[in-house]
């Protein structure tokens, strides 16, 4: 069945988000839980100083161009839209993001036009509790050239559907490089990306959601990573796949690992003593794009 499209073109306040979680925390839910089948849609372009931005915040050189992790915060206010909705059967309140995987089609440009759509996908097996998907696209003259698919988690009763994604990192054996990651950088992804969740921005916030202080972003620790491991030149067709591990609190200090370089190259962020991983990826490059590695 096709999904009903409903076109948002207003920017998603902070307020709305707020109230938005705190409805869907006091609603509630009976019988057996259905994703939502209609899909949100909106237009946005591309800009060079917004772009520049993200960029720059998340290790990108100018040289490698648009990033490849950069419709995302596009699509961001979609998504949260979905979540927020009445018809949504989880508060997004609580809910755990478990992967992503972005895989980018055809070169981005500066003053591109997209078409943004976003939908809820399907439900997956986890042990922890019920895993879904989010799933986005981006269209460039009514071709599709970004698709991003997010795994989301509802801690309780073990879930049903097919299982979720899992990544090994095993070839991740090589310490690539290391971050100092800064106490305001919540704060400061927030304000790019539109992710003003309480638990990367505020020490309190967080603490109400049983972490010690604030935790970074996992798509900035993503993004951070696929700036690293890229080639210095704009990239064509890539895809690039996280599992979101264990927080990453602010500050801190974080290594890099990966594997061999190569189309495809297996990667961790771990802590400062090797010992814990963060995140666990890997990145897949075309062959034209791996030889500029």
């Amino acid at each position: 069945m096709t999904a009903a499209i409903e076109r948002f073109d207003a920017p998603l306040s902070g307020a709305a988000v707020v109230g938005g979680a705190l409805r869907g925390m006091l609603r509630a839910k009976g019988g057996e839980a259905v994703l939502p089948q209609r899909a949100l849609q909106r237009e946005a372009v591309l800009e060079a100083e917004a772009v520049g931005v993200y960029a720059d915040l998340c290790g990108f050189a100018p040289e490698q161009g648009v990033p490849i992790t950069a419709p995302h915060i596009l699509a961001f206010p979609l998504q949260m839209r979905l979540m927020l909705g009445a018809d949504f059967p989880y508060p997004a309140v609580g809910l755990v993001h478990l992967h992503n995987r972005i895989r980018q089609q055809a070169r981005l440009n500066l003053g591109d036009r997209l078409t943004l759509t976003a939908r809820a996908g399907r439900f997956l097996a986890h042990d922890k509790g019920q895993a879904f998907t989010l799933e986005t696209t981006a269209a460039r003259d009514g071709v599709t050239v970004w698709e991003g698919v997010s795994v989301y988690l509802r801690l309780g009763r073990p879930g049903r559907g097919d299982p979720a994604p899992v990544l090994t990192g095993d070839e991740a054996d090589r310490l690539i490089e290391t971050w100092t990651v800064p106490a305001d950088l919540g704060r400061r992804y927030a304000r790019v990306s539109g992710d003003a969740n309480p638990i990367h921005t505020s020490a309190l916030g967080a603490q109400l959601f049983g972490f010690r202080p604030a935790i970074a972003h996992g798509m900035w620790t993503k993004a951070q990573a696929t700036a690293a491991l890229s080639p210095p030149a704009p990239l064509d067709v890539a895809e690039v796949a996280v599992a979101f591990r264990a927080p990453l609190f602010l500050p801190g200090q974080v290594g890099l690992y990966a594997g061999p370089s190569g189309d495809v190259r297996d990667f961790e962020v771990r802590d400062a003593a090797g010992a814990r991983a963060h995140l666990r990826g890997r990145l897949t490059l075309s062959p034209e794009d791996s030889v500029a590695c």
